[in-house]
């Protein structure tokens, strides 16, 4: 195959027989491009991201029992693992240019992806709506200390729409809002720790010896910090497709530098050092949310300038980590005609209905329960683009509605079984559920596909082991699709 041949993806789709819902612009694989984003964008991309109230919760959590350096380097070197794990499904996005919903058509199906891909939609709107509702709660704080005015509702409704709106313009808004956000964030936050370490020290605690009572182990620590990002950990492809790459980099290094910075460094210590102020908060008032903390001593320009942190702080997680996977999930789900803006709003929506304030009180329950499901599905897109397929994925099949992703009636027995018996194995695992959940997700998924599917389901691009026609930036190559002949077509980067 050479670099412009054509393939149709879908020859029912070119007979003008009916509308093929596996295609729309949104969730076409991005061109090299149009991958804008540097390592400094995504570098403030993952601030923003990190910055998140119940990570406060997690730094308070262990200082309970652990001296705070323990925590501190605990929840580090936590998050430079599951960082480690997340640059695998970076890949996904770097070498192919594909979102996470399209991407596992290959392991579930044309239209079975459509059950996991919701099921992590639905968990990105549910957290927009609890971050908006922290933002409208600190907007509110704002307008009710200057005009006397209160009215969450109303205020939740204003930000809600700012959000959507923002990141219903793209990818580029996105990577601007945050270029903003994040000095702004990590610029409070180091005014939050002095001021909380001058309350400590006026009621005589240092905050490095203290220790308190509670039996609190480190590796309970570990667990949870490592299965804290799971959400991202398997749809962080929605955001590495538009991060720059070179073309013809067939090393994994050279394909991803521009993603390593942020995640190996700019998530663990900024998780490290948000958790740092929150066990500080409890060692310094026995409350971990510094906000409450600081809200109650503050008044004037301290009080909006602390309550300015925790609008930007929703608004920049909210865009990148909630807002995009759900959107992108409904528009794969209702491909052509839901297009992207729509889903954005659609997000927005669902998050609202949730009920964000009720599940709030029940927010590390609700943590537990999705956790387990999604470190299934990153073991499993892990056996399969890795293992099984050795990074070659081909295309132009994701988007044919008969193509070898159709499997049995477009679903993939071997990607649900896995998923439900990973995910259950999971949730009775207690602190161990991630780690068992991707592994036992990746080893099933992986015997099940050897010993079953392929044997009835050929997968072209498992066949071909040394060929490079079924990679993308390490060939230097966009697959491209043209809309008026309706192929695919391998164009060359430089083209």
């Amino acid at each position: 195959m050479n670099a412009n041949e054509q393939v149709v993806t879908s020859p029912d789709t070119a007979a003008g027989h009916h509308t093929n819902h596996l295609l729309e612009s949104s969730i076409l694989p991005v061109r090299q491009q149009r991958r804008t984003i540097g390592a400094w964008g995504f570098v403030w991309i993952w601030v923003g991201i990190a910055v998140i109230i119940a990570t406060f919760q997690l730094g308070a959590n262990g200082v309970t029992g652990l001296p705070l350096w323990q925590v501190i380097l605990t929840i580090l070197i936590a998050n430079v693992i599951l960082a480690s794990l997340m640059t695998l499904t970076a890949d996904i996005g770097t070498e192919h240019g594909l979102s996470f919903s399209v991407y596992l058509r290959a392991p579930f199906g044309v239209y079975g992806t459509h059950i996991p891909s919701i099921f992590r939609g639905l968990i990105a709107a549910v957290w927009f709506g609890i971050q908006t509702y922290l933002g409208a709660l600190a907007l509110n704080g704002i307008v009710e200390y200057l005009t006397g005015f209160s009215s969450w509702p109303l205020w939740y409704l204003v930000f809600a729409l700012v959000q959507i709106g923002n990141t219903a313009l793209g990818i580029k808004s996105v990577e601007r809002l945050a270029a903003i956000a994040a000095p702004a964030i990590l610029a409070i936050s180091v005014w939050m720790y002095f001021t909380l370490d001058v309350l400590a020290w006026t009621q005589g605690i240092n905050i490095w010896t203290f220790v308190g009572e509670a039996d609190v182990s480190i590796l309970t620590l570990f667990l949870a910090n490592v299965a804290f990002w799971s959400t991202l950990a398997i749809d962080i492809p929605n955001i590495t497709r538009y991060v720059k790459t070179t073309p013809g980099a067939r090393g994994f290094v050279a394909r991803n530098r521009n993603i390593f910075l942020a995640q190996l460094v700019a998530l663990p210590v900024t998780q490290a050092w948000i958790a740092l102020i929150g066990a500080v908060s409890f060692i310094a008032a026995g409350d971990w949310n510094p906000i409450t903390v600081i809200q109650g001593q503050s008044e004037g320009f301290s009080l909006i300038v602390l309550l300015v942190l925790v609008i930007l702080a929703q608004w920049s997680t909210n865009n990148a980590a909630n807002l995009i996977p759900a959107s992108l999930a409904f528009v794969n789900a209702g491909a052509p005609y839901i297009k992207y803006p729509v889903a954005v709003f659609i997000a927005g929506v669902v998050g609202t209905l949730s009920m964000p304030w009720a599940i709030l009180d029940n927010l590390f329950s609700f943590l537990f329960s999705y956790g387990s499901f999604l470190s299934a599905i990153g073991g499993i897109m892990i056996a399969d683009y890795f293992i099984l397929r050795h990074r070659r994925l081909n295309v132009p099949e994701l988007y044919s509605t008969q193509g070898q992703f159709r499997y049995y009636k477009g679903v993939n027995p071997a990607g649900l079984i896995a998923w439900l018996a990973a995910g259950g194995l999971a949730f009775y695992s207690g602190s161990w559920a991630f780690l068992v959940g991707l592994f036992a997700g990746m080893f099933i998924y992986w015997l099940l596909m050897k010993v079953w599917i392929l044997r009835y389901y050929p997968q072209k691009d498992i066949e071909d082991k040394n060929g490079s026609h079924y990679l993308g930036t390490s060939s230097a190559i966009n697959w491209h699709y043209d809309k008026s002949l309706r192929v695919f077509q391998r164009i060359r980067s430089d083209e």
